[in-house]
């Protein structure tokens, strides 16, 4: 991070990335000596409520983030800048989006946690538009403009007010990756069922933590007072949700698709759960130690697609293993009227002989919500990422190593990548010619 002490000193002549956070109330006029240089603007956490209409003059910026200030409205300027195509008005406080605001060569648009309640028909222009992320606003309904927007591959629509979701939403070629828990799709939502055992914080001690999301912080801990019903090692892992909105949604239904989704041999098994006023957990498992991640998220290049370590390889035997765990998992959530929404390597656990475990259901959604015909198209949808997966790991392989199943894979892969969704196999169809490959 970087200061506008330093910036006003001209120490920063040709730099390429800033990031300001000093409780500003005016966008600084010093950026501005950037102009020849500047890809990446963070003014994230701020208390900015305006943009000065120069902003266009910043002809090489890329990616603008606002995140965290005081925005009723998303500028006109914004439109105008030349190479602007990811663009985060996350937390901020905007109840609209004006037309013709955003750039037409936005990708991914992050509009996470605002007051929104209707989107301009103009969205329909933004063509190349890829990742675009509104969870957590009041949408009542999408605009039939963006049946358009047919690059469209991550979508989260989570906690909003929507009470159906428009059948060209699930017509669009490219879609992979959608979550729309906490809407209003149905007058009653399922209930989950209570079978799972509850426990307090008290039932156990918290020790080192083992990582942190954007729902939660999961913790190893220890068992104090064990149920009897409960048949695990002392230690666990234990999911402590934040309580609040994320961009995949709320941590309410989190928690109650991971129960809905059941036991599978390569899902982490949820063993207890708290739902108390006071904190929401998941009670875990604890993973092995020998497991590692199989990919690493996306970056701002990539946008929707995960990105892998420079020497990572993988035999061609070990993906087809992987395939058949996540795809066989996948089938197995369908069949319980889940989605996962977020079927990504990052997602995904792997040991070195390459038994899988799969979970973070924080873009799950409740398929019960939707018609026969809505159910059978997320499953194309998630049959697409299951493509996009085979697709980023594929390459991986030892040139060498590309023989007869490899091909067989890549036609897998093909037939679920297709941009026809009534085209696409079952998770079913998958895992039978998955057992087939020898």
């Amino acid at each position: 991070m970087q200061t506008l002490a330093q910036l006003k000193s001209g120490e920063y002549s040709d730099l390429t990335r800033l990031t300001l956070s000093e409780n500003l109330t005016e966008f600084p006029s010093e950026i501005f000596s950037l102009a020849n240089s500047l890809e990446v603007l963070d003014l994230a956490n701020n208390q900015l409520s305006s943009l000065p209409k120069e902003l266009s003059s910043l002809k090489k910026l890329k990616i603008l983030f606002l995140t965290n200030n005081n925005f009723e409205s998303i500028p006109a300027i914004v439109a105008d800048c030349p190479k602007l195509e990811m663009i985060s008005f996350k937390s901020n406080k905007l109840t609209h989006v004006d037309e013709n605001v955003l750039p037409l060569q936005t990708r991914w648009l992050i509009l996470t946690d605002n007051n929104i309640v209707t989107l301009p028909n103009s969205m329909g222009e933004l063509i190349r538009l890829q990742k675009f992320a509104i969870a957590g606003n009041q949408l009542q309904q999408l605009p039939s403009s963006m049946k358009n927007c047919t690059n469209l591959e991550l979508m989260r629509l989570s906690a909003n007010q929507l009470t159906e979701l428009p059948e060209w939403l699930f017509q669009l070629p490219k879609l992979a990756w959608l979550a729309f828990s906490g809407n209003k799709l149905a007058e009653n939502t399922p209930q989950i069922s209570n079978e799972m055992v509850s426990v307090s914080l008290n039932d156990f001690h918290l020790k080192q933590k083992l990582g942190e999301g954007a729902s939660g912080v999961i913790h190893q801990a220890e068992w104090i007072n064990k149920p009897l019903n409960i048949d695990s090692n002392n230690d666990i892992a234990v999911k402590l949700f934040k309580g609040e909105i994320t961009s995949d949604g709320y941590p309410i239904d989190e928690l109650n698709n991971c129960l809905q989704a059941g036991e599978h041999q390569s899902l982490i098994k949820v063993i207890a759960k708290i739902m108390s006023k006071e904190q929401l957990a998941l009670i875990m498992e604890l993973i092995p130690a020998r497991f590692y991640n199989l990919g690493l998220p996306p970056s701002l290049i990539t946008c929707t697609r995960d990105t892998f370590p420079s020497d990572a390889t993988l035999e061609v035997s070990d993906i087809l293993k992987i395939a058949l765990s996540m795809a066989d998992a996948l089938r197995h959530l369908h069949e319980n009227n889940v989605s996962h929404g977020d079927i990504y390597a990052h997602n995904t656990m792997v040991d070195k002989e390459a038994n899988m475990l799969f979970g973070d259901f924080g873009a799950a959604s409740n398929l019960n919500v939707l018609t026969e015909k809505q159910q059978k198209a997320m499953q194309a949808i998630e049959v697409r990422a299951f493509g996009c997966l085979l697709d980023d790991l594929l390459p991986l392989s030892h040139h060498a190593q590309k023989t007869h199943h490899y091909d067989q894979l890549i036609n897998i892969k093909n037939n679920c990548m297709q941009e026809t969704s009534f085209n696409r196999p079952t998770f079913s169809t998958i895992v039978e010619q998955l057992e087939l490959i020898e």
